[in-house]
């Protein structure tokens, strides 16, 4: 393979809200960061361990207007883009950088209120649909179908 891919896919939660600055041409960027963790068991301690990466990730234009508009901080989103490191000097002139996911596609997955709604609902959630009553269950059913 002669070609390069510089390609990012992350599913994660906000770590904040969007925090958008404006341009004088008319153009924005919004950021934000983006938590994703990993969990495992450690054979040491039997014990289950989660690690937590976060991710700076920076959204451009009309994507990150849509962003600042429908994502606050804890809901779940897809974000595909590509890695980009940013050189910059502090106040002491020293040089610093910066690796950011340049967001290229973006898919809302879940609120907060969502994930907290389906976390105290799980135990309704396993309990069997109500059946219908005996009346409705023997009652034929009237369609057009001619067999």
């Amino acid at each position: 393979m002669s070609g390069t891919l510089n390609k990012v896919m992350l599913i994660g939660h906000l770590g904040d809200e969007v925090k958008m600055h404006y341009f004088e041409g008319g153009g924005c960027i919004g950021r934000f960061p983006l938590a994703t963790n990993e969990t495992y068991t450690s054979k040491q301690t039997n014990e289950r361990v989660t690690n937590t990466e976060w991710h700076n990730i920076v959204v451009r234009n009309k994507g990150a207007e849509i962003c600042e508009k429908y994502l606050s901080k804890g809901d779940k989103v897809y974000i595909e883009g590509r890695l980009k490191t940013r050189k910059w000097q502090d106040d002491k002139g020293n040089d610093r950088y910066s690796t950011e996911v340049q967001c290229i596609d973006f898919t809302f997955l879940s609120t907060k209120k969502e994930s907290d709604n389906n976390a105290s609902n799980k135990p309704e959630a396993s309990q069997p649909a109500a059946m219908p009553k005996a009346d409705e269950a023997s009652a034929p059913e009237k369609d057009d179908l001619p067999f």
